[in-house]
């Protein structure tokens, strides 16, 4: 059948096993790993791990993530045991238009930030704006922050044309063009803008009315800050007769009864629709900020069972120097709250991946961007702030370690992947 084989009678053997062992030896350097991070503790909801494994990189993908991957074969090994090692964090409500456009709010404002400074030392890898551009000046947003960020940024953009310009422009409902918002996210920018928010309205329920007209255009969730009415309007209303599965609550856990109704009633008992619609796939966000996070409404909650679908900032000047501090700072909160740890880090990973439609994020799932957050959890004798300055003694504190962004160090905390300087040459 193989004449040329038959005729040299095997005297070519050792040509053959040398040609054989060159191909092997060639796709395993094909296959050498960047960086492997070793012993740490995986937590990776998605693909329901919560064991020690070892995490395999190579150019800026995950490509393996197993026990006892051999150290010989990576060109870089960082020691994380004794830490946690977790899919890059997703903070799903930030504020990161920053500019200096004179008496702005929030949109081109200077209480905005850059994310690259706020995003990293938290653990944070991607951030989802949450409608401070809307479709009028989404351009602007994009090519000063998105573009440039090595924080992966994406956005939902306001019903309002000129996003969070000022509480002034967000009540003009001639603004609120469903058709153009539609139009920005569909035809122009379907793999940044990520949804639609309504928020800050003085109003009836128009402004939602408007923003969930576009959300179904768009086919993307909204998100409502639903606060600023006096008397607060009805959130069972806006639950079962304006929102859909997949629509978002932000704020869960405000207290502001006299402009904004609140889950946890005035006994402390979690309101029975509130399970009703968030079985049904209403989405609860915690969107902290600097004014919607009370103990009085999350404890309660957290003990009755109630727990937001995702964790998040509400990144901006006010927050991060008052109680919210930074998505590290949150997560803690809640563990010392009673909510576990893998329980945590799926509202900050998977939870909002899902909720955003992005499934190729929040994971560390083969051939996913390596985005990764090492993390330790000190132990000790802490307090956490709620927005109105009252203390909740803890013992837990979630630290990032080291975060990588799509296969980079981007921050390293105590220089775990750094060489010695006795290494310099």
């Amino acid at each position: 059948m193989f004449p040329a084989l038959k005729r040299r009678n095997f005297r070519n053997i050792p040509a053959l096993t040398c040609l054989l062992i060159f191909l092997f030896t060639s796709d395993s350097f094909a296959q050498e790993i960047d960086m492997l991070l070793k012993g740490g503790h995986v937590i990776d909801p998605k693909n329901n791990i919560d064991t020690e494994m070892d995490v395999a990189i190579t150019a800026g993908k995950i490509v393996k993530v197993a026990k006892d991957i051999p150290g010989n074969t990576a060109k870089k090994v960082v020691d994380v045991k004794g830490f946690y090692v977790a899919p890059g964090f997703i903070d799903m409500h930030a504020h990161v238009f920053n500019g200096t456009t004179p008496d702005a709010y929030i949109a081109n404002a200077s209480t905005s930030l850059p994310p690259d400074g706020f995003t990293f030392r938290t653990g944070v890898t991607t951030v989802v704006d949450a409608g401070s551009s809307g479709w009028r000046n989404f351009r602007t947003f994009k090519a000063q922050t998105i573009d440039k960020a090595q924080t992966r940024v994406l956005a939902f953009l306001n019903i309002v044309g000129t996003g969070m310009a000022s509480r002034y422009e967000e009540q003009d409902l001639s603004d609120m063009n469903p058709v153009m918002v539609a139009n920005m996210i569909k035809k122009l920018f379907p793999n940044i803008i990520v949804g639609i928010k309504s928020a800050h309205y003085w109003g009836d329920y128009s402004q939602v009315q408007k923003a969930v007209e576009a959300g179904k255009l768009a086919d993307v969730p909204v998100m409502v800050d639903f606060g600023e009415h006096r008397p607060p309007l009805s959130i069972e209303k806006l639950f079962k007769e304006y929102l859909r599965p997949g629509d978002i609550f932000t704020h869960t856990y405000a207290h502001g009864p006299n402009d904004r109704e609140t889950v946890v009633d005035e006994n402390g008992k979690v309101k029975p629709f509130i399970f009703e619609v968030q079985k049904k796939g209403l989405i609860f966000d915690v969107g902290h900020g600097g004014g919607a996070f009370a103990w009085r409404q999350a404890i309660p909650s957290l003990q009755q069972g109630f727990k937001a679908n995702v964790i998040s900032t509400d990144l901006h000047t006010d927050s991060m120097n008052g109680g919210m501090k930074g998505l590290d700072n949150i997560i803690s909160k809640f563990l010392n709250m009673g909510m576990s740890l893998p329980d945590a880090i799926l509202r900050v990973t998977w939870n909002p991946a899902q909720v955003i439609k992005r499934p190729d994020l929040g994971t560390l799932s083969v051939g996913s961007e390596a985005d990764v957050t090492v993390f330790n959890v000190r132990k000790g004798d802490f307090g956490f702030l709620d927005t109105r300055r009252l203390k909740l003694k803890g013992d837990k504190k979630l630290e990032a370690e080291l975060t990588l962004r799509a296969g980079k160090v981007v921050w390293d905390l105590n220089g775990t992947a750094a060489a010695g300087w006795e290494s310099e040459r």
